[in-house]
């Protein structure tokens, strides 16, 4: 069963104005286990980071979908909440999923999420939208599920690009089936969280 998985990674950057940094990077990807996680990271990032690069921490992550337009690269984790349905005798019961888009602004995001969420049969609510520091994207391939080498996402061609820009790909990771509450973490330097930068931007604006 593969789930996601955000892995923190540290090396050094070469800045724009030529100069390195330190930095420590988030990104999510699909695996089915924490080791697994790691082996795919430094498969994805060995040819993409130069020089040597560390693992700091791996914490499964709560996603339900990822809705990705090609004509954006930052990421905002939007967060939706509805009632179960319930039998007569029990309490309708709150649940919560999170689902991350690539948009321009937090308006952007909600347009996104109100678009790919037109088909959910039930009445929802998005009590917030944050700036999610992710920089890329790893998603589940059939080859994960293979001892085979694994690629990056591939690139779009140009009549793809168009028709992504504007309807966006969906990433899941097939098999995952988390509930709201469950918080699992291997902390190997410091953890990973969401920027606080949050938007009071809601239906009603």
């Amino acid at each position: 069963m593969n789930n996601w998985f955000t892995v923190k990674v540290k090396y050094t950057k070469q800045l724009d104005n030529g100069t390195f940094k330190r930095v420590s990077e988030p990104y999510l990807l699909a695996a089915m286990t924490f080791t697994d996680a790691e082996a795919r990271i430094y498969e994805e990032l060995g040819s993409i980071i130069r020089g040597e690069f560390n693992v700091v921490g791996i914490t499964r992550t709560e996603i339900h979908d990822i809705f990705a337009y090609d004509d954006a690269d930052v990421w905002y984790k939007v967060k939706i909440t509805y009632d179960s349905e319930a039998a007569e005798d029990e309490k309708a019961k709150k649940v919560a999923q999170n689902f991350l888009v690539s948009a321009h602004s937090v308006k952007d995001a909600f347009d996104r999420i109100k678009e790919s969420l037109a088909t959910l049969m039930v009445d929802y609510q998005i009590p917030s939208i944050i700036i999610s520091p992710i920089v890329e994207i790893f998603p589940y391939t059939e080859n994960l599920d293979r001892e085979i080498e694994r690629r990056p996402i591939e690139k779009a061609t140009d009549v793809e690009s168009t028709e992504s820009a504007t309807k966006g790909k969906v990433f899941s990771a097939p098999g995952t089936d988390i509930d709201d509450n469950f918080d699992e973490e291997i902390e190997l330097d410091d953890t990973l969280e969401d920027s606080e930068l949050e938007d009071e931007f809601t239906e009603e604006d």
